[in-house]
């Protein structure tokens, strides 16, 4: 097959054009992976060229057989422009990912093909069709693919000094959850699948770096699959960082496991410190009174947590800015982040506001948790930005961050690394907004 393939990520389009005006462009937290993973699909005699634009500027003038871009909904907008300035010239354009998943007719708008789900399965039989000049408009599959047969990512593609951490890997797919701000369960599907424990082990044991990141929603989601992945990950010497819900961080048995195996951080979605707005968003397994039990645990055997709340869901007065950055100094938690409640295509969240007339803004680029985009009852769009702002700089003076910090010491160094790369980013979003 002599075809040579443009793979893209691209970044936001304010992001570019901040660029373009002169900003400076800070290291990417990790790779895209999943075009890490399609490269590993395409077969040896397909040359393939990846460009992730937040690390590395896209060449329009660059004359591959094809081009295949993935985006979030944020980066939507500038997928399209990069679409339209290939397909000018003539050469076509595969678009996939989250947002051409959950848009398949918006996106063939901008492309010649889409790939509607995950590549695997589809993404070679579109290539030997794009190499005889027969692509098709859509590729879909009806079943999601097993990911026994995925192959080791392709990490030649990227530089690792352009990222915080350039390690990283996914053992599972799928969340049994259904929230209904959350496009997971839509793309990936309730069922969990697994990779084979020894595959996956032999892949981190494999990398380079100390630290690796798995991208897996839920880690911890099938517990007899993390212990055995726990229990062999403690002899690789590696130091990881996951994610899992405050479901299964009750286990305190696999909490232990993940500490001796190296886990330094998990991501955990605390959302807010509402139980009515948890259940409104099908979050109910969140419960408030039990998010101090599950941070101490987790503090217990040396695992930091990186607590995640959105503002904006209905029922919360404007008190819950200072409510929720007092919360999280007090609670200890090590790495806050913030977001503003953002309705995504495809979701649950999205269908009920659109049909309650309430999205007001279809900016894709504002769709990043940074602005915005929907009517909010208890407040105005203005002040829920600005109490977003107010929340950032709360938790990222540098007094909170000590405060925080103080005392712990197996984890410090993650976590003071974690909390200067937030803080940068925290701090320069806080500012850059407007609702």
């Amino acid at each position: 097959m002599d075809m040579n393939v443009l793979l893209i990520s691209p970044d936001r389009r304010d992001v570019v054009r901040a660029r373009q005006r002169g900003a400076t462009r800070m290291k990417a937290p990790f790779p895209p992976l999943s075009l890490l993973q399609v490269a590993a699909l395409t077969p040896p005699d397909v040359r393939v060229t990846l460009v992730d634009e937040a690390v590395r500027d896209v060449d329009l003038s660059a004359s591959p057989d094809l081009v295949g871009i993935t985006a979030f909904t944020s980066s939507a907008p500038r997928a399209y422009e990069i679409s339209s300035a290939f397909r000018a010239r003539g050469i076509p354009v595969v678009l996939g990912g989250m947002h051409a998943s959950a848009c398949p007719e918006e996106a063939l708008q901008h492309c010649d093909s889409v790939v509607v789900g995950e590549a695997e399965g589809k993404w070679q039989r579109l290539l030997a069709d794009a190499e005889a000049g027969r692509l098709e408009r859509a590729y879909r599959s009806t079943d999601y693919p097993d990911l026994r047969a995925i192959p080791p990512a392709r990490r030649d593609l990227v530089r690792r000094r352009d990222y915080l951490v350039p390690d990283t890997v996914q053992a599972t797919r799928g969340c049994a959850h259904n929230c209904s701000f959350c496009s997971v369960s839509t793309f990936f599907g309730r069922r969990i699948r697994s990779r084979p424990v020894e595959s996956v082990v032999r892949e981190v044991a494999s990398l380079p770096g100390r630290y690796v990141v798995f991208v897996d929603d839920n880690i911890m989601t099938m517990p007899g699959y993390a212990r055995r992945l726990f229990e062999r990950l403690a002899g690789t010497g590696k130091k990881w960082v996951g994610q899992a819900s405050t479901a299964v961080l009750q286990n305190a048995e696999l909490s232990r496991l993940a500490a001796r195996s190296g886990c330094q951080a998990f991501f955990v979605g605390l959302e807010t410190l509402s139980d009515a707005a948890l259940k409104q968003v099908n979050k109910g397994f969140n419960v408030v009174e039990k998010f101090r039990g599950v941070i101490g645990r987790l503090h217990d055997v040396g695992i930091g947590v990186i607590g995640a709340f959105m503002f904006g869901f209905d029922g919360e007065d404007e008190s819950v800015f200072e409510r929720t950055a007092e919360f999280a100094g007090k609670a200890k938690i090590d790495v806050p982040q913030y977001s503003i409640l953002t309705p995504l295509p495809g979701t649950p969240l999205y269908a009920q506001m659109e049909a309650e007339g309430r999205i007001m803004d279809r900016d894709w680029s504002h769709y990043d948790g940074g602005h915005v985009v929907f009517r909010p009852r208890g407040t105005t769009p203005e002040r829920l930005a600005n109490g977003l702002r107010q929340a950032l700089r709360h938790s990222y003076s540098s007094l909170d961050i000590l405060r925080r910090l103080l005392g712990i010491s197996r984890r410090l160094p993650t976590m003071v690394a974690l909390n200067l790369a937030f803080r940068r980013r925290a701090l320069s979003w806080a500012s850059a907004r407007t609702p």
